[in-house]
């Protein structure tokens, strides 16, 4: 299978740790794993994940396992779902401070060269917009 990956990068208006933080903490607005149906986390190395979201009118089921958990620098765990075709890719993300904001990178490794594959660029777009809002509106104001 013919693979791809994709990068997003975004400057957070946050420190580092609580950008990390948030990112993993499924009770935290701006997190990947806030407001899914269902998660079960465990965010050490070998630890595991599954989640659970609506998407479009359909339930997605998403699981693997952490491979890198370096506070507050870089988180690296394996992704698989149904829009990975059940084949295990790689999301890596690594988190530079710059002043008093951090450069979040994501890159999502091996992924299927197909439209399904593509539109996680879309995903992981509009899921780091929403982290960077929910730091620009407490910094708001």
């Amino acid at each position: 299978m013919k693979t791809i990956d994709i990068t997003v990068n975004r400057m957070i208006p946050a420190s580092a740790q609580a950008a990390f933080d948030t990112w993993i903490d499924p009770h935290s607005p701006g997190g990947l794993w806030y407001g899914v149906k269902k998660v079960i986390l465990n965010p050490v190395v070998d630890g595991l994940f599954y989640h659970v979201n609506a998407f479009e009118g359909k339930d997605w089921a998403h699981y693997g396992r952490f491979v890198r958990v370096e506070r507050p620098s870089v988180l690296e765990h394996t992704w698989v779902s149904e829009a990975t075709k059940g084949t295990e890719s790689l999301v890596t993300i690594t988190l530079k401070p710059e002043g008093d904001s951090t450069l979040f990178m994501l890159r999502h490794s091996r992924l299927p060269d197909d439209e399904m594959g593509r539109r996680h660029q879309e995903g992981w777009t509009g899921l780091l917009g929403v982290l960077a809002e929910r730091f620009a509106l407490s910094h708001s104001g």
